[in-house]
């Protein structure tokens, strides 16, 4: 059965656009409605697997974020995990929120393939998580950046191939982060969905785009 359906805040100008657009391409406006309509409900049929990237300037900027995100995924009923070094000065806080800790004892050699130890790791999250959607949040990567930036870009590019279903966060420290070169920096952000920037209780949204020399003498 076919349902008509209203569209509040639909004003003329808006109409007089679609109408301009239904005579150039030769379909009705409810067909361009109804196309819109189809690939949000698409959008939303499908399992969300994002990948952002958060930078913090101190230990109590993430301490209440941290918090914050907990509050979130307990209410959507995910699975909270986290990764990070041994001595993470936030392992004992999110220990306490009872997050689980997805890190396997330390590699056997140092030789081992970073790639296969952090799959590994994935895994892990995996089988714990009861094909609950995952909210991760991964401290160890910026532990590494700071040892070997290629190392974490390499990492990074490797879990773009094979997503978790849920949301990972990628956490580094502002310091170990901007001391790597332009490019390094540039390629780490364009590996995440989102940048995220947080300052005390304060979340900033970073968006980096690619422009022309141009765009220096335009206001």
């Amino acid at each position: 059965m076919v349902r008509n359906l209203i569209i509040r805040g639909f004003d003329d100008d808006v109409h007089s656009q679609l109408g301009r657009l239904s005579r150039q391409k030769g379909v009705s406006i409810n067909s361009i409605v109804k196309d819109a309509v189809d690939e949000w409900l698409k959008q939303q049929k499908e399992i969300p697997r994002r990948h952002h990237l958060l930078i913090y300037d101190d230990y109590e900027s993430i301490k209440s974020s941290v918090k914050s995100i907990d509050k979130l995924a307990k209410e959507g009923k995910c699975f909270r995990c986290f990764i990070c070094s041994p001595d993470f000065p936030l392992k004992d806080s999110l220990t306490k929120l009872e997050w689980f800790d997805s890190l396997l004892s330390q590699r056997k050699n140092p030789e081992q393939e970073i790639i296969k130890y952090f799959n590994n790791i994935l895994q892990n999250i995996l089988e714990n998580a009861s094909d609950k959607q995952i909210c991760c949040m991964d401290f160890l990567i910026d532990y590494i950046s700071n040892s070997s930036i290629n190392e974490a870009i390499n990492i990074e590019k490797a879990y773009n191939e094979k997503r978790l279903q849920g949301i990972v966060f990628c956490v580094y420290n502002a310091k170990n982060l901007f001391g790597a070169s332009i490019k390094d920096l540039i390629t780490i952000m364009d590996l995440h969905d989102q940048v995220f920037i947080i300052k005390n209780e304060q979340i900033y949204k970073f968006h980096l785009t690619k422009e022309n020399v141009h765009k220096f003498f335009l206001s």
